[in-house]
């Protein structure tokens, strides 16, 4: 199966990234949106992108006019999901509107569509039975940020056809993506490791073992890590992370996934990260800067 046309569901960070790279590609691309201002602040989001590559000296304006053309805007479901090859979802992670979503797609795209969903830690089996096709559903999870990061975590679960495991993974080559295969268990393999390392370092922090910065240091000098595992919360968010340790916790029956009281507390202030300027730093000028954390 051809790719030539997608769609992608939910304009945030996430989505924006991902219909960018699909832009990029050459596909014809719809990015829909719910919400009026999340649209519009995806498609700036991913026109500010571009113009950041140009002023680098990385691309150039023909080459931003040429993805340009292949992006299209919609807030009509039904009508950005037409007669497309690949849908890819990217909305919060809640398994009901997902589940929703995903009925509606069902109903709506063409039978040899390909479904994505972009779930960090969901069950991709409970996701893919409200389409009513399940084998052609399949986990894609993406890293932020989607245009940057090399990685695309693909998730197969026991009814997911090996024609779609086989154009997830063309499509994953196609977007200059390393794609890895693993089963449909809670937290896969990225998210599972990757909020553990997490939570331990908040409980670092909190423990007065060492400040941020230090933590973060000792793992990407000592390990190689790209970020140290509390800069890296904040990028993806606080919110998303202990959503991801709750859904451990609750699958495995295992209170040792229980997000850190320090990281409920930055939740509940809504300190998110880097997306409302504030986390286990202070970004208020674009840059992780070390604050004060609360009392919990």
């Amino acid at each position: 199966m051809g790719i030539t046309k997608v769609a992608i569901i939910g304009a945030g960070t996430m989505g924006a990234g991902i219909a960018q790279v699909c832009a990029q590609a050459g596909w014809k691309t719809n990015l829909y949106d719910a919400f009026p201002d999340g649209l519009d602040k995806g498609m700036k989001a991913i026109d500010a992108f571009w113009e950041k590559g140009i002023a680098r000296g990385k691309t150039t304006l023909e080459q931003k006019k040429k993805w340009a053309t292949n992006l299209h805007a919609y807030q009509d479901l039904p009508a950005a999901v037409k007669d497309v090859d690949l849908v890819i979802e990217a909305v919060p992670e809640n398994l009901q509107i997902k589940a929703r979503i995903f009925h509606v797609l069902g109903i709506e795209t063409k039978e040899e569509c390909i479904l994505g969903t972009n779930t960090s830690s969901l069950s991709i089996a409970d996701i893919a039975a409200a389409s009513g096709r399940p084998e052609k559903v399949i986990g894609m999870h993406f890293f932020n940020p989607v245009p940057i990061m090399k990685l695309l975590e693909l998730v197969k679960h026991d009814q997911c056809s090996k024609e779609t495991i086989e154009v997830a993974k063309e499509f994953g080559d196609a977007i200059n993506k390393t794609t890895i295969l693993v089963n449909d268990v809670p937290g896969f393999a990225t998210s599972r490791l990757g909020v553990v390392l997490g939570n331990e370092a908040i409980k670092m922090l909190a423990d007065g073992v060492a400040s941020a910065k230090d933590i973060d240091t000792a793992m990407v000098l000592g390990y190689k890590h790209p970020m140290g595992p509390l800069e890296l919360t904040d990028l993806v968010g606080l919110d998303v992370r202990r959503d991801i340790l709750k859904n451990l916790q609750e699958s495995f029956d295992d209170d040792s996934y229980a997000p850190h009281p320090l990281l409920e507390k930055l939740v509940s202030e809504n300190r998110l990260g880097k997306k409302t300027g504030m986390g286990i730093y202070d970004w208020s000028n674009g840059t992780a800067e070390e604050t004060e954390m609360p009392e919990f």
